[in-house]
């Protein structure tokens, strides 16, 4: 029974672990679309009559802080489909053993 409590707490804690996870990168997300969207409008206002947005210094921003949320994005979903859900798992009991 107490085997049964601790897997139990193990897999919750896992699931909160990667609930955290997820959380962190959906904030991620909602704050790039918001702060983007507002260098957008500034630029767009602050632009001269006949003058292009779509010029190379406007999307800086948007590219270089695009791949530092694409690396966060990794990070969070791709080891589950790369490794398996039961790597972790996997990887404890092997470094257990190798310290005993």
């Amino acid at each position: 029974m107490e085997i049964i409590n601790k897997q139990d707490n193990i897999k919750y804690l896992e699931a909160r672990r990667r609930v955290k996870k997820l959380k962190g990168f959906y904030t991620h997300l909602v704050i790039y679309i918001l702060v983007n969207l507002l260098i957008v409008l500034i630029n767009i206002q602050n632009l001269k009559p006949g003058e292009s947005y779509f010029r190379a210094e406007n999307f800086i921003t948007l590219f270089f802080w695009g791949i530092g949320l694409l690396a966060h994005a990794l990070s969070v979903f791709v080891p589950q489909f790369v490794l398996g859900k039961d790597w972790e798992e996997r990887k404890i009991r092997e470094l257990m053993e190798k310290n005993k």
